[in-house]
């Protein structure tokens, strides 16, 4: 039976379900666009799966007919210039990248599989958020947009780095640049989605994949997830082989290494206990 966690506010709900964590987006009113209650929540929540044990895998989605519209545009048209509730903006800034560390960044270095799923409409850093994920499964009537360029905006939470990692720079420029609707099926050609299902079947098919992941080998994810992120950001041929030949060592002396080899010898289905 699922834990519910209280997030200390509706605007993002949690619940615990033998090892997978699922964060709600909850603001369908607003296509789910993100609060300051949202994100501070999203933040803590994410903070403390991070050091939980007992959470696996992590699934990300959004209430009703939406993922996340992305920052909250009518707030930004009454302040006039992006800085909502900030006087200065330095402290926008700050308060910006402090957020952005702690969400989208979270997701990506997170050294658990994140899963994001897509009932609905990604837009802006609704769309990056997506991508920070390390895998996305979307409703086949859903659609992707950047959609920072008809607000005026250059873009933020990370989308212009997960992107061009998932697409190739020149790609990415078109989708920033036009801020062009990408349909679920042109996602999957192009990369930016790994799954397309019908829309009744979307929580069933992340649960799935989450259930997957969350019965598997926690401390090779963890090495894994690290490994891209090096093999992202260095792009030195030398440093990936490096680490991945001190992560390979350590997880040759894991339970979870030992039991599933010992598995496979007798031909059998592999119990990974996370150790």
């Amino acid at each position: 039976m699922a834990d519910q966690i209280d997030t200390g506010t509706q605007d993002l709900l949690a619940e615990l379900d033998e090892g997978v964590l699922t964060l709600t987006l909850n603001r369908p009113e607003a296509r789910n666009a993100m609060s300051g209650d949202m994100t501070a929540a999203l933040a803590a929540q994410l903070a403390s799966a991070e050091l939980d044990s007992a959470v696996r895998a992590i699934i990300i989605t959004g209430a009703g007919k939406g993922f996340c519209a992305g920052g909250d545009v009518k707030g930004m048209a009454s302040k006039g210039d992006g800085t909502v509730g900030d006087n200065t903006i330095d402290g926008a800034i700050h308060r910006q990248r402090v957020n952005q560390r702690a969400t989208a960044g979270k997701l990506y270095s997170m050294p658990k599989p994140t899963i994001a799923a897509l009932p609905g409409a990604a837009a802006g850093a609704g769309l990056s958020l997506a991508l920070a994920c390390d895998l996305r499964v979307m409703a086949s009537n859903a659609i992707m947009t950047t959609a920072f360029a008809r607000v005026g905006f250059s873009g933020d939470y990370g989308g212009t780095f997960f992107m061009s990692q998932l697409v190739g720079t020149a790609k990415a420029r078109e989708l920033y640049f036009l801020s062009d609707r990408v349909s679920a099926e042109q996602a999957l050609s192009l990369g930016l989605t790994n799954w397309v299902c019908e829309p009744e079947e979307l929580g069933a098919k992340a649960m799935e994949i989450a259930r997957r992941l969350a019965t598997g080998p926690t401390v090779a994810y963890r090495y894994m997830k690290e490994n891209f992120a090096r093999a992202a950001s260095s792009g030195d041929v030398d440093d990936c082989l490096d680490l991945e030949a001190t992560h390979h060592i350590h997880c040759g002396q894991t339970d979870d290494h030992k039991n599933a080899t010992k598995a496979f010898v007798e031909k059998r289905e592999p119990v990974f206990t996370g150790r």
